[in-house]
């Protein structure tokens, strides 16, 4: 097996410790070893949310030693209005000001805009509109497909695909996200397209693939449902070289007193499985 297979590069979403200030977050990053983090701006009481400026963020981050890949997210950004617009380009200005590279793109998923065509054709306006919005602050969209069944975007081929009818490689890619891609039950892989890897598992033996949620989302270890290790080397294997990216969302994780020892742990499990 590959060096490379062996020694996936991994990150961590602040949703792993929602409770942590942005520079506790980023000292445990660096204490994992890692220097790529993605910051969130849908965490109460923490940067964005509480209108911490972007400089002071981007401070703590390079007094740490640690690189903000990604902000997560523009909700809903396949449903372009006036209101959306705004957003995009304040939360653009802030990954711009914070030094993040890339801005996360998390389309509708409330069961609205589903038919076929009106959905495909709401995600090629969002991306033209948006194509500028990142051009003129050097940031990438990084698209997010889901995989739950009320979602507006669940297929990564269709992301492509709109991505190359509005000439925006270069500045769009996937989020490939391990739990995402089981649910939606979609084989291929984008490696080329794809711009960060979101990981988590899910351990309970009793919840049906269609009933599985965010809440279900642990650390992966070896009672991994969604076959993450198995989803990992075949990206790598195909040639991804970006990084994964930490996102757990089970309150189990995200209440441990001493996340740093769980990650570390889910950390040597991956790279056990990889070899």
């Amino acid at each position: 097996m590959s060096d490379t297979i062996s020694h996936p590069v991994f990150a961590i979403n602040h949703i792993a410790a929602p409770k942590m200030t942005p520079a506790e977050f980023f000292q445990l990053a660096k204490s994992l070893g890692l220097s790529d983090v993605e910051i969130r701006n849908d965490l109460n009481d923490n940067a964005i949310i509480d209108g911490t400026p972007a400089a002071e963020v981007r401070a703590a981050a390079a007094e740490a030693g640690v690189r903000i890949a990604t902000i997560n997210a523009l909700q809903r950004f396949n449903e372009w209005t006036p209101e959306r617009e705004r957003e995009a380009i304040e939360l653009a200005d802030y990954a711009r000001d914070v030094g993040a590279s890339a801005l996360v793109l998390v389309p509708v998923n409330d069961g609205s805009g589903q038919t076929d065509g009106e959905r495909q054709a709401n995600l090629r306006t969002a991306l033209t509109a948006l194509k500028p919005i990142l051009e003129q602050r050097g940031l990438m969209g990084f698209v997010e497909p889901l995989g739950f069944e009320i979602c507006s975007l669940r297929s990564k081929r269709e992301a492509v695909e709109a991505i190359e009818a509005v000439g925006g490689h270069g500045r769009f890619k996937l989020v490939h996200d391990t739990f995402h891609h089981h649910l939606a039950g979609e084989p291929e892989l984008f490696p080329a397209m794809t711009g960060l890897v979101h990981i988590s598992g899910v351990t309970d033996p009793d919840v049906s693939v269609s009933d599985m949620r965010d809440p279900h989302r642990v650390l992966v270890d070896a009672d991994d449902r969604l076959g993450n290790i198995g989803q990992m080397r075949a990206l790598l294997d195909q040639g991804y070289a970006g990084p994964f990216s930490f996102e757990p969302f089970a309150p189990e994780v995200q209440d441990l007193e001493n996340p740093s020892e769980a990650i570390s742990a889910s950390m040597d499990t991956i790279k056990a499985g990889l070899v």
